[in-house]
């Protein structure tokens, strides 16, 4: 038994796997926790993705694999960002057997894949951590190893949200301006106040990991706060820094390149964000369509899957079609639950 593609979007918070056939049919999409090799390891990540391989291999009724799965997996990961990461995951998953050809690349080269039909331009993600890849018309990439402070990257959800935590406890002790996060941000957490958050914070009782759940709320208190919308205006910032400096590397400041945002904090993107972040790089690049990917990153891998296989067209909007109908279901029960 062997399928046209197996695609994975493994996340530093959840990880997808779809089974598709070469016609860009969806026979599975299943979700489950994370899989980045930078938190899990090679081996801690793979288990997770065969996990969830089995399961949709069970929920598409055929059976346990024993053997090959399909004709090209294509593996794309958060915390695969240098090319030895890549070959250590390419090789460990050849040796499974999972696959005759196999694909590993960094998640937002899904983002860029989901969003555009070219197969080039510009990604950025914004997830916990913030990336951005760029691929040439020639195939050229840009790329930014994307290691958080020691690689000078500012963004993601987790900066936001110990953005809004560090203004909420100036805002309460006075050595900051007044804030609605001083109040909405404790709240979040079921604590009163930002010293009380602190404190549970530095005791270990609640996960300082967990600030990454405070990005939509910076996002939502923006439109009349001005310290969080200081906080967003500086995540425009760095968008447009990374995908200015990619543009810059592959020569395409003056083409007509589109410019896609992904991940859980730009995926929907609208209204003063995304103005900012067009405004600042059409500055620069005067030619660039700024948008939010349409689809999730999970079409992505699964469509540079059908690449590989040189599925035509309508194979591909078949894909698009089915893959995203599975996903806003999996993304309802998500919610749901």
């Amino acid at each position: 038994m062997s399928l046209g593609v197996l695609a994975v979007d493994g996340g530093n918070s959840k990880t997808d796997v779809a089974l598709v056939n070469a016609d860009g049919s969806v026979l599975a999409l299943v979700r489950g926790r994370l899989s980045s090799p930078q938190h899990l390891g090679v081996d801690g990540a793979l288990a997770v993705v065969e996990g969830l391989m089995a399961e949709a291999l069970r929920d598409a009724q055929l059976g346990d694999h024993t053997g090959r799965v399909a004709e090209v997996a294509t593996l794309l990961m958060a915390g695969v960002d240098f090319p030895a990461e890549e070959d250590a995951v390419r090789i460990a998953v050849e040796q499974r057997g999972w696959a005759q050809s196999v694909h590993v690349g960094n998640d937002t080269f899904a983002v860029l894949r989901a969003g555009t039909e070219r197969g080039w331009g510009v990604a950025v993600t914004c997830g916990a951590g913030i990336n951005c890849v760029g691929v040439a018309p020639d195939g050229r990439h840009a790329r930014f190893p994307a290691l958080g402070a020691i690689t000078g990257d500012w963004g993601g959800g987790y900066d936001l949200g110990l953005a809004a935590v560090s203004a909420a406890a100036r805002s309460e002790d006075g050595r900051g301006p007044r804030t609605s996060l001083e109040g909405a941000v404790p709240a979040h957490f079921g604590v009163a106040t930002p010293s009380e958050l602190a404190e549970e914070i530095h005791a270990g009782r609640i996960d300082q990991r967990r600030v990454t759940e405070l990005a939509p709320l910076v996002l939502t208190q923006a439109a009349d706060d001005a310290v969080a919308a200081q906080i967003v205006q500086h995540l425009a910032t760095e968008v447009v820094a990374l995908a200015r400096v990619a543009l810059t590397r592959l020569d395409l400041m003056r083409e007509p390149v589109e410019v896609l945002l992904g991940g859980g904090v730009l995926q929907d993107v609208d209204g003063d964000l995304l103005a900012a972040i067009d405004s600042g790089l059409r500055e620069a690049a005067p030619n660039v369509t700024v948008r939010p990917t349409a689809s999730a990153a999970i079409v992505g891998a699964a469509l540079l899957g059908l690449d590989e296989l040189e599925a035509g067209p309508e194979a591909q909007a078949r894909l698009r079609r089915e893959l995203g109908a599975a996903f806003s279901r999996l993304e309802g029960v998500a919610t749901v639950g």
